[in-house]
């Protein structure tokens, strides 16, 4: 399984590899993957990290599970695969990104392009059986997920944070907030956008505008 991580990772998350939960996760998801159909394929798993190495890394956004139907899932969180419908939580992204900074809602959904520019697309759960919502959870993602998102904190500063919604606050509880920049909204899912909970946030644009006051390049979303 981690001969699809990329060494940046591998070097950073190395001790926690050694570690028993992993072996265990790893048997667990090797496991699943031979015996049922699941999500992301097996090579994109660590599709988030692969695309965004250690040292790119400029923004952070989680999200919970990755998507359990055919064709949509490809390791990035709240992305999809091209010529797949946007998912409503995606949709509502992009729709405050347009009315945010002015950027077209696109054709495609897939997110490979924010990950380029060093945004690491952090699923808590990194994998999931085909059609079952939330089938790998408590198997050891998330204890792997959280020690990523306190490696970051810690040999990092400066990292923005993302955390939209509930689920995702809780997980970057471990977030040294005098060092990283760290913005919260609600969850772009229709339940918590249409109550007000998610539009206006306006995360894109001071997301790079803590960028450009730190000298690094903005991002263009």
């Amino acid at each position: 399984m981690l001969s699809h991580l990329h060494p940046s990772w591998q070097a950073i998350l190395s001790e926690e590899f050694q570690k028993t939960y992993f072996q265990q996760l790893t048997t667990f998801v090797e496991n699943e993957y031979a015996t049922s159909t699941c999500y992301p394929p097996k090579n994109e798993i660590f599709a988030a990290f692969n695309h965004c190495p250690f040292d790119k890394l400029k923004v952070v956004i989680i999200g919970q599970d990755p998507y359990h139907g055919p064709g949509q899932a490809n390791g990035l969180c709240f992305s999809v695969n091209d010529g797949v419908a946007f998912p409503p939580s995606l949709m509502n992204i992009f729709k405050e990104l347009e009315k945010d900074i002015g950027t077209p809602i696109p054709i495609w959904g897939n997110l490979e392009r924010w990950a380029a520019q060093g945004v690491l697309l952090l699923n808590a759960t990194l994998t999931v059986r085909k059609g079952e919502a939330g089938s790998h959870q408590k198997r050891g993602w998330e204890t792997f997920t959280d020690a990523v998102i306190q490696t970051i904190s810690s040999h990092n500063e400066g990292i923005v944070f993302l955390l939209w919604g509930g689920f995702a606050q809780k997980k970057g509880a471990k977030i040294d907030q005098t060092k990283h920049f760290v913005l919260t909204a609600g969850h772009p899912s229709p339940l918590s956008a249409n109550r007000g909970f998610w539009f206006g946030n306006k995360h894109f644009s001071k997301t790079n505008a803590y960028l450009s006051k730190k000298g690094i390049k903005e991002l263009d979303w």
